[in-house]
């Protein structure tokens, strides 16, 4: 269910005072739920988010299924959690409820009213909701935001100066907690509503992700999330499962299935084109983390590539299918297979 006809078109500049009577809502919040009208209101400021270190925009580049904003959550101390107006947000789709967005450009002249330009409805992202990562609060202290990636539904409007900037060149931040962060916060969203094929996908996922990222820290490993801002680009890639001590990069599944292999494969030599233009101490290992031993095939087309496997075994313990994944060397050697079953 949406919302019908606001009366307002994308472009149209409005203060909250026009704009509240008609969504619904009240006060001066940036995520203004309006249970009365079936909407939550979406309200942003570039210059509120430049006091702690980020930016809602759209991304220059579209997707598959088109266009993409990125905004920010609500929280101004501490980590951003899903509740609140964050959980107005997640839940809007199962409400019932209609996502506007305003972003603000400037006051009344000669008063201290706010102005907001109409961007138009959106919806969250079916198929990454939204993503974690590090800012600074108002104390200045480090701590995780939730960064919602928004969908336009209807007609919209799509200024450059909303677009966020391309990045000059390749960077890469760690993260401590973010990959456990936004697997917590998935699980507790699809608890929320009726799961899909793809919610049943996405908590193996996060369930195997979970369970060898225990595993690691066990054994001394540093796993933290890796965001790689790719150079000439708005959008960044963010990998949960990197383990710092060994200079390792993982990309889970939640099938061992062709699909989830070969998207797992790209992620990663996406990755490794950026990296190469990177510093590391030691040798880059590329994996793909998988619920089980993938078929022969896809065993292979990952060694063609230089990365390795790293598999759920039988006693529910993790088990390696790795060789050569360096990417300093032009020439991939073969690979080892370590408590692979043994063919028939």
């Amino acid at each position: 269910m949406t919302t019908p006809t606001t009366g307002f078109q994308p472009g149209d500049i409005l203060t909250r005072a026009e704009i509240h009577p008609v969504l619904g809502g009240s006060g001066y919040a940036g995520i203004c739920p309006a249970k009365e009208k079936r909407n939550v209101l979406l309200f942003s400021d570039s210059k509120v988010g430049e006091r702690y270190g980020y930016r809602d925009g759209w991304l220059a580049e579209d997707d598959a299924l088109g266009p993409i904003f990125t905004y920010t959550g609500a929280g101004k101390r501490g980590d951003q959690t899903p509740s609140g107006g964050n959980s107005a947000i997640l839940e809007h789709a199962s409400k019932g409820r209609t996502l506007h967005l305003f972003i603000a450009v400037g006051k009344v002249p000669g008063s201290d009213t706010r102005r907001h330009k109409y961007i138009g409805k959106f919806k969250l992202d079916e198929r990454k909701a939204f993503e974690i990562r590090e800012a600074k609060d108002e104390l200045e202290q480090d701590r995780n935001v939730i960064v919602f990636r928004l969908r336009p539904i209807d007609p919209y409007i799509r200024d450059v100066s909303d677009t966020l900037p391309a990045a000059p060149n390749s960077r890469l931040r760690f993260h401590r907690s973010a990959g456990r962060l936004a697997r917590s916060y998935r699980r507790q969203r699809r608890q929320q509503q009726q799961p899909t094929d793809a919610d049943l996908l996405g908590a193996a996922r996060d369930d195997l992700a979970d369970a060898f990222e225990e595993r690691e820290a066990a054994a001394g490993g540093n796993i933290v999330q890796m965001e790689l801002s790719m150079r000439n680009s708005t959008s960044q890639l963010a990998f949960d499962l990197y383990n710092q001590t060994n200079n390792t990069l993982y990309e889970p599944t939640g099938s061992a299935a062709s699909e989830s292999i070969t998207q797992a494969l790209a992620q990663l030599l996406r990755a490794r084109h950026h990296l190469r233009s990177l510093t590391h101490d030691q040798p880059l290992q590329l994996m793909v983390l998988t619920p089980a031993l993938p078929q022969e095939d896809l065993r292979d087309l990952l060694a063609e590539h230089g990365i390795g496997i790293v598999y759920r075994n039988d006693s529910g313990d993790f088990s390696e299918f790795a060789g050569n994944t360096t990417t300093s060397s032009s020439t991939l050697r073969g690979f080892r297979c370590v408590d692979c079953p043994v063919p028939a």
